[in-house]
């Protein structure tokens, strides 16, 4: 049975859905706010039978959570995400995305090449977009080559508010400065 816990944010309602398997909790989504719709509206669509719950595991991701939205340096540890929700390749691209430091970013592009994938930019993207763990799977550090932001669940606006708060540095046309790319 899916549980949520709902997180009060900066950025709006975050929500956690969570179940506790094999007397461990793990986390099957993170829904985060974003402009067209509340995290609180799409968990009532996507799961209507959770029950809202909470433990001390998900207590302390949510905090976290609040942390990394006020600026705070914060590793979530990925034994917390059920990737077992994921297919093989998207978990390879979660755990490379999870690998990139805060204050750091990575093209779409470099991380297909560092999987091994040349050429599969769209693939990490998508696999990215459909990420069900954002922000414990720091997806806001994956950027386009061009250095434009690309998609982000929690809208651009999210996207470019967590990486100025790691401390990147945009141009007058919103794209990334940055000269030295992770896996690059």
């Amino acid at each position: 049975m899916n549980k949520t816990t709902i997180q009060s944010t900066l950025y709006g309602p975050v929500v956690i859905i969570w179940r506790v398997s094999e007397s461990s909790t793990k986390i099957v989504r993170v829904l985060l706010s974003n402009p067209a719709s509340s995290a609180t509206k799409m968990v009532q669509a996507l799961y209507p039978d959770a029950e809202e719950s909470s433990c001390e595991d998900i207590d302390s991701v949510s905090s976290a959570i609040c942390r990394l939205f006020e600026g705070k340096s914060v590793d979530f540890d990925l034994y917390v995400a059920d990737l077992g929700v994921c297919a093989e390749f998207q978990q390879q691209v979660l755990h490379a995305e999870h690998a990139i430091p805060r204050g750091r970013v990575s093209t779409y592009k470099l991380i297909a090449a560092h999987l091994g994938t040349p050429g599969g930019a769209r693939a990490v993207g998508n696999a990215l977009a459909n990420n069900p763990f954002p922000i414990i799977v720091p997806c806001h550090r994956a950027i386009r080559s061009d250095r434009s932001l690309g998609g982000y669940q929690g809208g651009l606006d999210m996207k470019r508010s967590l990486l100025s708060k790691e401390g990147i540095v945009f141009d007058r046309y919103g794209r990334v400065k940055c000269s030295n790319f992770y896996y690059g």
